[in-house]
């Protein structure tokens, strides 16, 4: 299947969301000096793109990365790079004093769809991980972002417009987890002057890195699986709707609350709202911008009960207050991106498959 050209229409609007100017934030540092960040689970889909954010703003050497996978050969040589397991306390400790941290951005966890898999792992890594990092900030005076999401909610929390402050029951691992996160974060700052920030996520939506194990995957799945085959099974109903966010948006707004001055913040944890859709919308939006042939067929499973428990949207007016919080892309947009971005990978692969085909045939 070659790739319409119908995936260019979008191109234009793509090129007006490059050319926005990015909204800045007033700043505080500890010092005269950028601060010196470690991020946690810097392989992963959010982690990566943070890292790279961080360098070109405070400089290759100011910006950690850890995880405990081992990199690739452009990782490695972008800037510094230790394994780094955040249930060992001590080589956290170790690793703050010897490269002279001030702030940490906590990637690492368990996502929900694999938290359910494995639930000790979830507890293991979300809770004990999160407290390793959260004593490591009380010990040495540090910033600590680290993201929740919205499956702290559950299934008795208001779907439409969810508030910061809400009902919270939520039936999973990763939420659980979560909630802890977010209270115990709370009780540090109140009790230990730690300085805590964290947001919740919506579905994160990237070209760049796959998808790390949450109930929101398909949404990055289906434009691999239409670029590829023009079709998706989908392990979501046709009417799930969850709010999503494209990872620009999402890193823009991590740094936009990892930078905001203590002083105006009114709470510490914010909603952040993006756009919504369910599987059969954005597969029309698809259709649309790609191929009016795409077919797409569902097969739900035990994700699509985690789904039933999360908001629809999120109400995100303090985030919007307090730090400037404005997202840039709708979801007609992130399909244009997501096609943009990928089209050039399956389009090799169709040339490759293409000539081993017409070689075949030749001999």
């Amino acid at each position: 299947m070659l790739i319409p050209t119908a995936t260019l229409r979008a191109m234009p609007r793509i090129a007006q969301l490059s050319r926005l100017a990015p909204i800045t934030v007033r700043r505080t540092y500890a010092t005269s000096r950028p601060p010196r960040v470690l991020v946690t689970g810097s392989l992963g889909q959010l982690g990566s793109s943070m890292v790279n954010t961080l360098r070109a703003k405070f400089g290759r050497d100011n910006v950690v990365a850890s995880d405990i996978k081992k990199p690739t050969d452009v990782q490695r040589n972008s800037g510094p790079f230790v394994y780094a397991d955040v249930l060992n306390y001590k080589s956290l400790d170790k690793l703050v004093v010897d490269y002279g941290i001030d702030w940490v951005v906590h990637f690492s966890a368990v996502l929900s769809a694999v938290g359910e898999r494995n639930p000790a792992l979830g507890l293991d890594v979300n809770i004990n991980g999160f407290q390793n990092v959260l004593e490591v900030a009380k010990n040495h005076r540090l910033r600590l972002l680290s993201p929740s999401t919205m499956g702290a909610f559950g299934p008795t929390t208001p779907k439409d417009n969810t508030p910061d402050f809400t009902i919270m029951r939520p039936n999973t691992i990763y939420g659980i987890t979560k909630v802890h996160m977010e209270l115990l974060g709370e009780y540090y700052n109140e009790k230990f002057g730690v300085d805590f920030r964290s947001l919740r996520y919506p579905g994160i939506i990237s070209a760049d890195t796959p998808p790390g194990g949450g109930t929101t995957d398909y949404a990055v799945d289906i434009f691999h699986a239409a670029l590829k085959d023009n079709s998706y099974t989908c392990f979501l109903k046709d009417d799930a709707m969850l709010p999503m966010m494209y990872i620009d948006d999402c890193i823009r707004g991590t740094m936009q609350l990892l930078e905001a001055p203590e002083e105006s913040l009114t709470q510490r944890v914010y909603n952040v709202n993006a756009c919504a859709f369910t599987p059969a919308q954005i597969a029309d939006e698809i259709r649309k911008q790609f191929s009016s042939e795409f077919k797409m067929d569902y097969h739900p499973d035990f994700r699509q009960q985690i789904a039933e428990t999360w908001p629809h949207s999120m109400e995100d007016n303090a985030a919007r207050r307090d730090w400037a919080w404005n997202p840039q892309y709708e979801t007609s947009d992130i399909v244009a991106v997501m096609l943009k971005k990928l089209a050039p990978v399956y389009q090799n692969h169709q040339v490759v498959s293409q000539m081993a085909a017409e070689t075949a045939v030749a001999q």
